[in-house]
């Protein structure tokens, strides 16, 4: 369970070994079309070596993740959410 004032982020496969971490908490609010931008100012590279092919949950919903929010309709990450970042799988 997350801190007060932040949410958890879970990531999965090449997320997690970009991270090196299965999940952290980062603090809110976080607009969601920030999300990619915030993580990629963390883990230099990851934005586009991992993030711009993942799927994103948000409390087990499936989003997309705006590139910007000029319609005032972004979706904001609040406290106790849960982000979880799921990259393609291949499998064999």
């Amino acid at each position: 369970m997350a801190p007060i004032g932040h949410f958890t982020v879970l990531y999965f496969a090449s997320a997690s070994s970009y991270t090196l971490k299965d999940s952290e908490f980062l603090p809110t609010p976080l607009p969601l079309s920030k999300l990619f931008d915030h993580l990629d100012q963390r883990y230099k590279g990851m934005k586009a070596k991992v993030l711009e092919s993942c799927l994103v949950t948000l409390n087990l919903e499936y989003v997309d993740v705006p590139e910007s929010a000029t319609d005032g309709q972004d979706l904001i990450i609040k406290e106790g959410d849960e982000v979880a970042i799921i990259p393609p799988v291949s499998s064999g």
